[in-house]
């Protein structure tokens, strides 16, 4: 029997998807049935949109009145027919010409826009907030929500709700101190600001949520980076006015070096509950105490009404990063009930009474060394899962692998922050894989399960139809009974899917829409997300409908084989070739750890501009690819290159050399 629940729904038989997940419950449920389980295998390609320049695509479009709006990798907004498939308008934000310093970390990913009152409302990776003319895509006004100086960037997608929106942004990693600002949505005017990490002394006096903060942390801490960035979910309850943040990592991963001697460090890696008019606080449930492996709480927040043990509770359902599904009590914090949705091995529970994990031993690397599952990555990530108020399953789109963390010591293929070393971890003929998990909230169990091969898949869609789709690494879009988790249909689209489709309606019509460009924060673990798709492969928006005839431009097929160059008259010197290692950990975070490439940038073994010290120089110094979204990196010194350039060159013979699996060997 699926569990029991009813959905208080913002868009009930819309034929719009106006919110990120289709309505300010962020439920990704279309309650248009047109497209149904008796009726699937007759769904076919209606039109496609090639987008070129774009790299990894996590965006969910939104529908309203039959456009389509979303964002592109470096946030450029589109605006484009929902019929026809042709674009009405975009705007480009040109951080590379504003402000190319805030691309020098990033995974060119950018989540989407929301709309309300005729206009669209997007950010920046430099942190612009934008108002945009829905109609004509004219600026009407934009504002700085960040320092341009500072760490910090925006790729999260707004939220808008009571006249107000509202954007975080991320850092955390570097330990920024994070914090969400609601504008009026009429004029761009800052109306409140909050912060999930206390300051200093003198920051907290008049804030008695920060004060109470603060006793969770312990030395000079606002000197040495705090984290908790609110970088991606948001979700305003309109039954109770209020705004849930999803708060992220403390910075830095040694809890021993941000917050020496103790404490739970509030309010990273929690769900915080903020008053939606005045921004103060009005309670928290913290996922993880004294985070120290990267458990962002940031995952998508779903709001329903369930009936557990014979009364209706207003309720708040997260499956973070942990390994653990939630279902919170959203009027007042408390834990109803939680479970492991699969491999976690950092607790043994979470205690109901206390709402605390049980935590296993030496997990914040006390001996120096310490193995866990999930990983960094994530058991649940940024791709949205999906709530159907008919079957009472949430859709999560799982991935299992473990991690290795160890003091001090660089680990081939691995990469190091705070003084963490970190690496991807595999033991399990699971790990590396992925699922999509129906999961009973109320009876916190799996109703059903489909394992997959790939681990980086897409988000989820669920709809009246009875049906559940979601796309996946291999490029494949998929319908699945939501009831019994059969496959109905499939298509191959000639791309990895790591966003959510939508569905929307046009004069009677129902489509489902996805867009395809494999991507995102994979290239650190890209021993088990590198699936065979080049950065140069065809990113698209491709809509669906029932009898649909269009055919599928050609693209490449997936291809693991590395292509390397060599250049034979270079004569690699040892030592260089070992200080490029450890400076190209960095490059690693896009290109790929050991320069095995995820998919969303370059392999650098089998790049000409990388075959020669200069080809380098004019990318990282001069840069030469700075308006395609390559940073400049003007500080390094032409020894730094000619390192970096050794290394590459290394990598790339010892796959000439070993093979073409693209694993380099120490």
């Amino acid at each position: 029997m699926a569990a029991s629940g009813a959905l208080t729904a913002s868009n009930d038989r819309t034929p719009d998807w106006s919110y990120r997940n289709g309505d300010a419950n962020e439920t990704a449920f279309s309650p248009i049935d047109q497209i149904g389980t008796a009726n699937v295998s007759r769904l076919g390609l209606t039109w496609t949109l090639d987008l070129p320049g774009e790299a990894t695509l996590e965006a969910t479009p939104l529908a309203v009145h039959g456009v389509l709006y979303f964002t592109g990798s470096y946030g450029a907004v589109y605006a484009v027919d929902g019929v026809s498939g042709k674009v009405i308008w975009k705007f480009d934000p040109e951080t590379w010409r504003f402000n190319p310093g805030k691309m020098v970390f990033n995974f060119a990913a950018n989540r989407g826009v929301a709309y309300a009152d005729g206009r669209i409302f997007s950010a920046a990776l430099d942190g612009r907030l934008f108002a945009l003319d829905a109609r004509t895509g004219r600026l009407v006004w934009s504002c700085e929500t960040l320092d341009q100086r500072s760490v910090q960037t925006v790729t999260g997608a707004p939220r808008v709700f009571n006249g107000k929106v509202i954007i975080g942004n991320g850092g955390a990693d570097y330990g920024a101190r994070g914090y969400v600002t609601a504008y009026e949505a009429a004029t761009g005017k800052q109306l409140w600001r909050f912060f999930p990490a206390p300051g200093s002394p003198e920051e907290n006096t008049a804030d008695a949520a920060m004060k109470r903060a603060a006793a969770t942390w312990s030395g000079e801490f606002w000197k040495k980076g705090t984290g908790g960035a609110v970088w991606d979910s948001m979700t305003f309850d309109r039954e109770l006015n209020r705004v849930y943040l999803g708060t992220g990592n403390a910075g830095t991963y040694d809890p021993e070096l941000r917050s020496p001697g103790g404490g739970d460090n509030l309010y990273t890696a929690s769900i915080v509950a903020l008053d939606a008019d005045t921004g103060r606080y009005v309670w928290h449930y913290q996922v993880n105490p004294r985070d120290a492996w990267d458990f962002d709480c940031t995952q998508q927040m779903t709001l329903a009404s369930l009936v557990i043990d014979g009364n209706r509770r207003k309720v708040l359902m997260q499956a973070p990063k942990n390994g653990f599904f939630y279902v919170i009590d959203r009027t007042n914090g408390r834990l109803i009930s939680a479970a492991k949705l699969g491999k976690a091995t950092w607790a043994e529970r979470i205690d109901l009474d206390s709402g605390r994990p049980v935590e296993a031993r030496n997990i914040r690397h006390e001996t120096g060394e310490t193995v866990i599952w999930p990983s960094p990555a994530g058991a649940h990530s940024v791709q949205s899962m999906a709530f159907n108020p008919v079957t009472g399953l949430v859709y999560v789109p799982y991935m299992q692998l473990g991690v290795r963390f160890v003091k001090g010591e660089a680990q081939p293929g691995g990469f190091v922050s705070g003084g963490i070393s970190v690496k991807a971890h595999a033991v399990d003929a699971e790990d590396g894989k992925g699922a999509l998990i129906a999961w009973d909230p109320v009876r916190q169990k799996a109703a059903w399960k489909v394992p997959q091969d790939t681990m980086w898949n897409g988000g989820i869609l669920t709809t009246a139809g009875n049906l559940v789709f979601q796309g996946s690494a291999d490029g494949y879009l998929s319908a699945y009974s939501a009831t019994m988790g059969e496959r109905l249909w499939r298509f191959y689209g000639g791309m990895g899917i790591v966003g959510a489709p939508m569905s929307y309606m046009v004069n009677g019509q129902q489509y489902v829409a996805v867009l395809a460009g494999y991507g995102g924060s994979i290239a650190a673990w890209a021993e088990f997300t590198s699936v065979g798709w080049r950065s140069t492969g065809p990113r698209r928006l491709l809509t669906f409908a029932l009898s649909g005839k269009a055919m599928l431009p050609p693209s490449p097929p997936r291809d693991k084989t590395v292509h390397a160059l060599d250049d034979p008259s270079f004569m690699a010197d040892p030592a260089a070739v070992a200080a490029g290692r450890n400076l190209y950990v960095f490059c690693g975070y896009c290109h790929g750890a050991e320069l095995v490439s995820s998919g969303f940038a370059p392999d650098l073994r089998e790049s000409t501009l990388a075959l020669t010290s200069e080809g380098l120089w004019t990318v990282l110094h001069e840069g030469a690819l700075l308006q395609g979204g390559m940073p400049r990196f003007g500080a390094m010194t032409r020894t730094q290159v000619n390192q970096l350039h050794a290394f590459i060159r290394s990598g790339a013979r010892d796959v000439l050399h070993a093979g073409s699996d693209g694993v380099r060997r120490p």
